[in-house]
């Protein structure tokens, strides 16, 4: 373990080896196996050789270098099965995220407020307001977007995604 935290450098390959080893949820394999097309082998594996590692030890360099061309000819399929995986996974977050969101319908003449983005001028810190308005809905397209004007009639000069 490490004993303080500036010692953090000295466990940091341990920390990567894990990360890299273990199966992501979102891809349906591992890092290491998407980029190198096989399993990684782990150390203890090599100091006390597992029945993989004497397999592969025992072949002839024609026979393993034939192998390892069929290996690299499959991570293709394995790179496509976790972009599937991954576009499933995706699904399921949206709907997932979608089941929470309710549709707004906004009509001409209509007040609403506006929200300030973190990224905007108006963010002057913690409590500064996330509201801005109040707006009058001038028109409203069919894709969400709306245009707005203040209270005064004057058009704001972006329309707004809702």
């Amino acid at each position: 373990m490490v004993q303080s935290s500036r010692q953090w450098h000295e466990k940091l390959h341990f920390a990567l080896l894990g990360y890299r080893t273990t199966v992501r949820t979102s891809v349906g394999a591992t890092p290491y196996s998407l980029v190198n097309g096989t399993e990684a082998v782990i150390p203890v594996e090599v100091e006390i050789p597992s029945l993989r590692i004497v397999v592969e030890a025992e072949i002839d360099d024609d026979e393993w270098i034939k192998t390892r061309l069929e290996q690299l000819s499959l991570i293709d399929k394995k790179r496509m099965t976790s972009v599937c995986h991954g576009q499933l996974y995706q699904k399921r977050m949206a709907r997932a995220y979608n089941k929470k969101v309710h549709p707004r319908r906004f009509e001409e003449g209509q007040l609403v407020l506006g929200h300030i983005l973190p990224h905007q001028a108006e963010v002057k810190g913690k409590f500064s307001p996330n509201w801005k308005g109040p707006f009058i809905v001038k028109k409203v397209l069919s894709n969400g977007v709306l245009y707005l004007a203040d209270i005064e009639g004057k058009m704001t000069e972006n329309g707004h995604q809702c």
